[in-house]
Protein backbone atom coordinates (compact mmCIF):
# COMPACT_ATOMS: atom_id res chain seq x y z
CA UNK A 1 0.00 0.00 0.00
CA UNK A 2 0.97 3.43 -0.74
CA UNK A 3 0.08 6.58 0.61
CA UNK A 4 0.18 10.13 -1.03
CA UNK A 5 0.67 13.78 -0.02
CA UNK A 6 0.15 16.77 -2.71
CA UNK A 7 1.40 19.93 -2.00
CA UNK A 8 2.95 23.21 -3.78
CA UNK A 9 -0.63 24.52 -4.50
CA UNK A 10 -2.39 28.43 -3.82
CA UNK A 11 -3.59 31.31 -6.12
CA UNK A 12 -1.86 32.97 -8.60
CA UNK A 13 -2.60 34.97 -11.39
CA UNK A 14 -2.94 33.99 -14.98
CA UNK A 15 0.52 33.28 -16.32
CA UNK A 16 2.39 32.22 -13.49
CA UNK A 17 3.45 29.02 -12.84
CA UNK A 18 3.34 26.19 -10.02
CA UNK A 19 5.10 23.48 -9.04
CA UNK A 20 2.96 20.46 -7.45
CA UNK A 21 5.00 17.88 -5.50
CA UNK A 22 3.44 14.49 -4.39
CA UNK A 23 5.55 12.69 -1.77
CA UNK A 24 4.51 8.65 -1.16
CA UNK A 25 5.30 6.54 1.29
CA UNK A 26 6.83 3.43 0.70
CA UNK A 27 9.74 1.51 -0.52
CA UNK A 28 8.49 0.48 -4.04
CA UNK A 29 7.24 3.98 -5.26
CA UNK A 30 9.27 3.36 -8.20
CA UNK A 31 7.11 0.46 -9.10
CA UNK A 32 4.01 2.70 -9.86
CA UNK A 33 2.41 4.22 -12.73
CA UNK A 34 1.93 8.09 -11.36
CA UNK A 35 -0.92 9.70 -12.66
CA UNK A 36 -2.20 13.82 -12.08
CA UNK A 37 -5.68 14.82 -12.29
CA UNK A 38 -8.06 17.41 -11.46
CA UNK A 39 -11.73 18.08 -10.39
CA UNK A 40 -13.35 21.85 -10.78
CA UNK A 41 -16.56 22.60 -8.84
CA UNK A 42 -18.92 20.98 -10.25
CA UNK A 43 -16.97 18.80 -13.20
CA UNK A 44 -15.87 15.27 -13.44
CA UNK A 45 -12.30 14.63 -11.76
CA UNK A 46 -10.02 14.83 -15.29
CA UNK A 47 -6.96 13.27 -16.71
CA UNK A 48 -3.90 15.52 -16.80
CA UNK A 49 -0.94 13.62 -16.91
CA UNK A 50 0.66 10.53 -16.28
CA UNK A 51 3.87 9.38 -15.68
CA UNK A 52 5.87 5.49 -16.15
CA UNK A 53 7.76 4.05 -13.52
CA UNK A 54 10.96 5.12 -14.42
CA UNK A 55 9.88 8.47 -15.55
CA UNK A 56 10.86 7.92 -19.14
CA UNK A 57 7.23 7.90 -20.84
CA UNK A 58 5.04 10.59 -20.10
CA UNK A 59 1.31 11.67 -21.46
CA UNK A 60 -0.93 14.76 -21.52
CA UNK A 61 -4.07 15.80 -21.81
CA UNK A 62 -4.51 17.97 -24.65
CA UNK A 63 -5.72 20.96 -22.47
CA UNK A 64 -2.40 21.20 -20.57
CA UNK A 65 0.25 19.58 -22.95
CA UNK A 66 2.90 22.19 -23.82
CA UNK A 67 2.43 23.44 -20.78
CA UNK A 68 2.26 21.46 -17.76
CA UNK A 69 5.70 18.68 -17.36
CA UNK A 70 5.55 15.94 -15.15
CA UNK A 71 8.37 14.31 -13.60
CA UNK A 72 9.49 11.97 -11.15
CA UNK A 73 12.38 11.68 -8.48
CA UNK A 74 12.13 7.85 -7.28
CA UNK A 75 15.07 7.96 -4.76
CA UNK A 76 12.73 10.71 -3.49
CA UNK A 77 9.42 8.86 -3.64
CA UNK A 78 8.59 11.89 -5.22
CA UNK A 79 6.59 13.19 -8.11
CA UNK A 80 6.12 16.90 -10.02
CA UNK A 81 3.79 18.89 -11.70
CA UNK A 82 5.63 21.86 -13.11
CA UNK A 83 2.61 24.29 -14.29
CA UNK A 84 3.30 26.90 -16.38
CA UNK A 85 1.43 29.69 -18.40
CA UNK A 86 -1.55 28.87 -16.06
CA UNK A 87 -5.16 29.99 -17.33
CA UNK A 88 -8.52 30.30 -14.95
CA UNK A 89 -9.35 27.12 -16.60
CA UNK A 90 -6.95 25.27 -14.74
CA UNK A 91 -8.50 26.15 -11.46
CA UNK A 92 -9.42 23.13 -9.83
CA UNK A 93 -8.47 20.62 -6.86
CA UNK A 94 -5.72 18.62 -8.43
CA UNK A 95 -5.34 15.11 -7.27
CA UNK A 96 -1.79 12.42 -7.55
CA UNK A 97 -2.65 8.92 -8.19
CA UNK A 98 -0.70 5.65 -8.38
CA UNK A 99 -0.97 2.24 -10.00
CA UNK A 100 1.22 -0.71 -9.52
CA UNK A 101 1.76 -1.63 -12.94
CA UNK A 102 3.69 -1.02 -15.85
CA UNK A 103 2.68 1.41 -19.26
CA UNK A 104 0.61 4.50 -18.67
CA UNK A 105 -2.75 4.73 -17.48
CA UNK A 106 -5.46 7.33 -18.75
CA UNK A 107 -8.36 6.66 -16.48
CA UNK A 108 -8.91 7.72 -12.98
CA UNK A 109 -10.92 4.37 -12.51
CA UNK A 110 -7.63 2.62 -13.17
CA UNK A 111 -5.60 3.89 -9.79
CA UNK A 112 -5.64 2.46 -6.82
CA UNK A 113 -3.89 5.29 -4.25
CA UNK A 114 -5.14 8.81 -4.04
CA UNK A 115 -4.04 11.73 -2.21
CA UNK A 116 -6.08 14.59 -0.68
CA UNK A 117 -6.03 16.89 -3.18
CA UNK A 118 -4.42 20.37 -3.73
CA UNK A 119 -6.44 23.49 -4.81
CA UNK A 120 -5.00 25.81 -7.73
CA UNK A 121 -6.92 28.75 -8.15
CA UNK A 122 -5.90 30.89 -11.04
CA UNK A 123 -7.70 34.80 -11.14
CA UNK A 124 -7.72 36.17 -14.35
Amino acid sequence: QVQLLESGGGLVQAGASLRLSCAASGRTFSLYIMGWFRQALGKEREFVATISRGGSNTEYADSVKGRFTVSRDNPKNTVYLQMDSLKPEDTAVYYCAAKQNQGLYYSASLYDYWGQGTQVTVSS
